[in-house]
């Protein structure tokens, strides 16, 4: 064929779908092989997708801001040399086709009729799907049973009901939003292509026309609520408890709805503790500033030190870069780790994450200086890999440079410990008997009480500590 049609290839870490951010082409442009052509936002990270085919835009499927499944059309391709059919385009098929990312889900994919494709095989840079795996092999077999088996046969009737026809909805999430809000998605108009149900029909469907509690009786069809149109939720409408009016309901979507669920499953799962202590970073700012006087280019910033500190604890102390997990038999078991892979927390316009510097132990601490700007700079572009978002065994959190002094940090499921770093101020501080201004900052740790007691996490926390204190000594041994 003349026309190739890429399909949303398989993004990794068990993701169905994603949001398209922003198309760079468009119909009519001439492409190159591996050159870019979407921008997609899964709940892990923003990538860009690029072509496999070179030629000319044929057709671009979907909009900005929509929800595109895995294994479905992305994009079309008019190969270089050939020329685009001359014959009328067939028309659209009344129900979604080829929704092969959720085959293994035959109960999500009402309304589609068609059996489902062989796998894509499309492959993103850094992604891609498992060979020789299709959509037919992880089809559901139908179920049957002794009641099918025994049951008489019913005569056919001449007069046979109109078949129901099923919404059409393809995402799960669209599917547990209407039943949160004890929304009847029979009811819904899709607003998609082919009246694909989108999440923002089911949130409109709730402010035109809630269900009633049960047990109530409805209002009637024509009742002015039910017909009117959907409203914003900043037009009028008042919140119960506060007597407020509401300016605003924002979904807890993508990045930040993945924030969500880690953070509250560490906080549901994880027995930590914490201890801090105060620092006096003086000598460390003194050693940095004689470095940077006679060599401003290749100095590493105090992070790096402090990083270079911190993965040197962990060695001395490797009870705080593990795991916790459970086996096939339900056993608790802690996974120790041959490396350290320090994640450090960066503040994005999509929410916090925390890129991780891999086998940062084999790094110095111009090395990783050097990462450190590398990921800060990939991740607030949204362009970090999701290899890089999710591999980290401890994190190092600066929040110092939002101007407080300490935090009782969240551990970063599903690692055991985070150690914060406060600001850099200065306090009057003890020094050979005597008062003095010093350069003081404050070390929190957090740390899964499962896995090692406070004397581990103390050892490992006055470590970092003395280091900071004592840059020269401790880096000459490292």
């Amino acid at each position: 064929m003349s026309v190739k049609t890429f399909l949303l290839p398989d993004l990794g870490e068990g993701l169905a779908e994603a949001e398209l951010v922003k198309w760079l082409v468009s119909v009519g442009d001439t492409i190159v092989i591996d050159q870019p052509i979407a921008e997609v936002e899964t709940a892990k990270s923003m990538v860009e997708v690029p072509s496999p085919y070179a030629g000319t835009v044929h057709e671009l499927h979907g909009r900005v801001g929509e929800m595109v499944l895995v294994d479905a059309p992305l994009f079309s391709v008019l190969e270089e040399g050939a020329t685009a059919p001359s014959a009328a385009p067939a028309p659209r098929p009344t129900t979604p086709v080829r929704e092969v990312a959720q085959s293994y889900r035959d109960e999500e994919q009402a309304g589609a009729k068609e059996p489902a494709a062989e796998g894509s095989g499309n492959v993103l840079i850094g992604y891609g799907t498992p060979d020789g795996l299709s959509a037919k092999a992880r089809k559901r077999r139908p179920r049957s049973g002794p009641a099918e088996a025994t049951a008489p046969a019913i005569p056919e009737r001449p007069e046979v009901a109109e078949p129901r026809i099923a919404p059409l909805v393809i995402s799960p999430l669209v599917r547990k939003l209407a039943r949160d809000r004890g929304i009847d998605i029979a009811t819904v108009t899709g607003s998609g292509a082919n009246g694909l149900i989108l999440r923002s029909d089911i949130e409109a469907a709730g402010v035109a026309a809630p269900v009633p509690e049960p047990g109530s009786t409805p209002e009637p069809a024509a009742a002015p609520v039910a017909a009117a149109p959907a409203a914003p939720a900043n037009r009028g409408e008042l919140d119960a408890r506060s007597g407020l009016a509401i300016s605003s309901r924002t979904p807890i979507s993508g990045v930040r709805k993945t924030i969500a669920q880690a953070m509250a499953r560490s906080r549901r799962e994880i027995p930590e503790a914490t201890v801090w202590v105060d620092v006096d970073a003086t000598n460390l700012l003194q050693m940095r500033a004689a470095m940077k006087s006679t060599d401003p280019e290749n100095t590493p910033g105090i992070l790096a030190f402090i990083a270079r500190f911190v993965v040197a604890g962990l060695q001395k102390y490797p009870a705080l870069n593990t795991r916790l997990e459970h086996n096939a038999q339900g056993d608790a078991e802690i996974i120790g780790f041959d490396g350290i892979n320090l994640g450090i927390a960066a503040q994005t316009d999509r929410g916090l994450m925390v890129p991780a510097i891999r086998n940062a132990q084999q790094l110095s601490a111009r090395g990783l200086h050097a990462e450190l700007a590398r990921l800060t700079e990939v991740t607030r572009s949204g362009k970090a890999t999701v290899a890089e978002l999710t591999s980290g065994t401890f994190t190092l959190n600066n929040y110092g440079v939002f101007g407080v002094d300490g935090s009782a940090a969240i551990i970063n499921y599903p690692e055991v410990a985070i150690l914060g770093v406060g600001r850099i101020i200065d306090k009057p501080w003890v020094v050979d008997g005597e008062l003095a201004v010093r350069k003081v900052t404050e070390l929190t740790l957090a740390f899964d009480h499962r896995v090692c007691d406070g004397g581990t996490a103390a050892g490992f926390l006055r470590f970092v500590a003395d280091a900071m204190e004592n840059p020269a000594s401790v880096l000459a041994d490292l």
